[in-house]
């Protein structure tokens, strides 16, 4: 299994309220309904609280902002998420989506990759 993860910055327009309603109740299920053609095992959402604990997080550690959320996509393996991605409806998918994640996301200042979760 693996996970195919982005971390995000929202669009400048948004505030983290915003960004984060239109994740859940408009990109989720946009996402959710193209089953068919990723054939993802599971999709989470991490939302980052606004807490003072971030800041001191941050601080303590010298470390960058956070990121106004985390999605992570469960697919079988590296070969099943290509083959998703790159089958003519896939690649149609792909560009539904990207032009959906434009209207909330701030792609210059987010993050994609690939991984496996390791339990310890």
């Amino acid at each position: 299994m693996i996970k195919f993860v982005m971390c995000l910055h929202r669009h400048p327009s948004l505030s983290r309220a915003e960004f984060q309603d239109y994740w859940k109740n408009k990109h989720a299920p946009l996402f959710q309904s193209f089953v068919e053609v990723h054939h993802a095992k599971r999709y989470v959402q991490d939302h980052t609280i606004d807490t003072p604990m971030n800041q001191f997080l941050r601080e303590s550690r010298g470390m960058i902002e956070e990121f106004d959320g985390v999605a992570e996509v469960w697919f079988e393996s590296e070969q099943a998420f290509v083959e998703a991605m790159s089958s003519p409806e896939g690649e149609t998918l792909g560009a539904i989506l990207s032009e959906d994640e434009s209207k909330f996301i701030d792609h210059a200042r987010s993050s994609a990759f690939l991984a496996t979760e390791h339990e310890v």
